[in-house]
């Protein structure tokens, strides 16, 4: 994707970064600036900090900055570098994190028409993950809480956010997560636009035509021809 075909929100997630870099970087401890855009559209941005011992790349940096300030789901991340060097793909150990943590999250990295964006799952084909291992983490909004203890809620939908079969940790993101052990029962993948009203009503909304206004508070570039994956779910006894 040539830079000038970027949306408006990942030009303005390019400039946040190369702002950064520009005023703050000093060609030597700090050469990386990174900008993340959360699920709320806010940017955070945060520069590396090289040492010799593997001191922190810029975007773990942005991503611990945009967690202290409140955000639980990064939409998409881009690495600036200083000079005329532009935008940045992340390094191996960034790609890993990333997809750990944000298999959702879009990243921008550099091509020979410059700029394009990527899910982080292309970054890493064939890689190690997590949820693979029986270890995936299903996070929540903390006002669903009540509704999965209680047993009223057990299907959510995601949206690249890879989710399979089998064990995993419910996490609801209050400032201290609250953690409840359970299970993936059976994922159904459909269009936003196909989806029915009933399956709709499963996920707490009157009727599919509220599915996409109400997702896009989670994920803002969500279309109606794009697949979501309804999960369901068990919360272990």
């Amino acid at each position: 994707m040539p830079a000038t075909d970027l949306d408006p929100a990942d030009q303005e997630l390019v400039a946040a970064a190369r702002a950064a870099v520009d005023e703050h970087g000093d060609g030597d401890v700090h050469t990386v600036a990174a900008a993340v855009r959360d699920e709320h559209g806010r940017v955070h941005v945060g520069l590396n900090l090289f040492h010799f011992t593997g001191g922190p790349c810029a975007e773990l940096v942005a991503l611990a900055v945009a967690r202290g300030a409140g955000a639980r789901r990064p939409v998409t991340i881009v690495a600036v570098g200083d000079g005329t060097r532009g935008v940045l793909a992340p390094c191996g150990r960034d790609r890993q994190v990333l997809l750990d943590h944000h298999p959702g999250i879009r990243v921008l990295v550099p091509s020979p028409d410059g700029p394009r964006v990527v899910p982080v799952a292309e970054l890493l084909p064939h890689a190690f993950s997590a949820a693979a291992q029986g270890m995936q983490r299903l996070r929540f909004n903390p006002r669903y809480l009540p509704a999965v203890q209680d047993g009223s809620k057990r299907v959510t939908m995601r949206f690249r956010d890879p989710v399979t079969v089998g064990p995993a940790l419910l996490v609801f993101e209050f400032p201290e997560e609250v953690v409840l052990p359970g299970r993936v029962t059976a994922t159904v993948q459909r269009t936003v636009d196909g989806m029915s009203d009933a399956e709709a009503r499963t996920c707490g909304f009157p009727s599919r035509a509220q599915v996409l206004p109400g997702l896009r508070s989670h994920y803002p570039d969500l279309t109606g021809a794009d697949e979501i994956v309804l999960v369901s779910f068990d919360v272990d006894p």
